[in-house]
């Protein structure tokens, strides 16, 4: 298993990491994910530490706090050999102070995720979302009194704007507090537009991408092609409105491209959408998630080789679409202005 630097950070992180919505499954948004348990989960677990990926992703909000508890059982007794990442920001009440990154939410968050977790520290703890209520400044002022208590070690952040992030770096440094070194993104082959804004900033800043949905929701496991028909069982029937939109059109074009490179290279579909993303700039981990033993295989298997670059070249056209306005007018100044993909 290949590591790399996180962001501006000495902490190292597996190209892979294993995320654990699928564990808990309570409600039915988190049921369509999977409904893994506790003896399951830790043989997941097994496999991943065998194959070298030992970072763990989850958050407070996946099935209520459940997820948490099942990946704090699953890797009790082993938790130095772990990497736990977890996540706060959504309701995990119904009280006015129940969600966002108040002070008052935050510490609050942090120490029920440490009991559920069972464990004295976290190793990444990420804002879920921006929150336009509370001043950045007290948001990065909290992590960074966490940070110095030693409950948790790095912060970042998920789902922010390019202007987001760029201002929390900036009250960071002002201030000398601990600062984002990654940011927890939706990017695959059917969603390039984390490339657009965010990922030059990662660059430029020293941010790296955790990537999130790295299969487009589930449309790029292979089971979805022109001309057939969508799953019976699939996230996509359950969580549509939640999810991603992507044209048709282009999911097709595609999984016709993947479909070709998999005939050249005998690898899967999965396993094609996750190596190209690895070959991304700022990409420090891909989060890969799993309902069963089968699936967890398959996707480890994206390591360990590599698409050409022609096969590289052919995805990227396949998945191309028309960017939004300023990017494409900075197409037009590419000769002083190259993009970085």
């Amino acid at each position: 298993m290949e590591f790399r630097q996180l962001g501006r950070s000495g902490l190292r992180v597996p190209v892979l990491s294993f995320g654990t919505a699928t564990f808990g499954g309570r409600g039915e948004f988190f049921k369509a994910w999977g409904s893994t348990e506790v003896d399951e989960a830790r043989h997941l677990i097994d496999l991943c530490l065998e194959a070298g990926a030992n970072l763990f992703d989850t958050a407070d909000g996946y099935s209520a706090g459940r997820s948490e508890e099942v990946l704090g059982e699953a890797i009790k007794g082993r938790r130095r050999d772990v990497l736990v990442a977890t996540k706060g920001f959504f309701p995990m009440g119904p009280g006015p102070n129940q969600a966002g990154s108040s002070r008052h939410h935050l510490i609050e968050a942090c120490d029920a995720s440490l009991r559920r977790l069972g464990t004295d520290y976290i190793d990444l703890y990420q804002i879920h979302a921006f929150d336009a209520f509370t001043p950045i400044e007290e948001t990065l002022r909290a992590l960074d009194d966490l940070v110095t208590s030693g409950k948790i070690r790095y912060i970042g952040c998920s789902n922010f704007s390019g202007w987001h992030l760029m201002k929390s770096l900036s009250i960071s440094e002002r201030y000398g507090w601990s600062r984002y070194v990654a940011h927890q993104v939706y990017y695959s082959l059917v969603g390039r537009d984390y490339e657009w804004e965010l990922m030059p900033l990662g660059a430029a800043e020293g941010v790296s991408a955790l990537i999130w949905s790295p299969l487009g929701w589930g449309r790029l496991t292979g089971k979805i092609r022109r001309g057939q028909p969508r799953p019976e069982q699939s996230r996509l029937h359950a969580t549509a409105e939640s999810g991603p939109p992507v044209p048709d059109e282009l999911l097709y074009a595609v999984v016709d491209a993947i479909d070709s490179i998999a005939k050249e290279t005998g690898k899967t579909v999965p396993q094609i959408a996750l190596n190209w993303l690895l070959q991304r700039p700022t990409v420090a981990s891909v989060i890969i998630g799993a309902r069963n033993e089968q699936q967890l295989r398959d996707n480890l298997g994206s390591v360990g080789w590599n698409l050409t670059a022609e096969q590289v070249a052919k995805l990227d056209a396949a998945s191309a679409t028309i960017l939004a306005y300023p990017y494409w007018h900075q197409r037009i100044t590419a000769f002083r202005n190259p993009p970085l993909v």
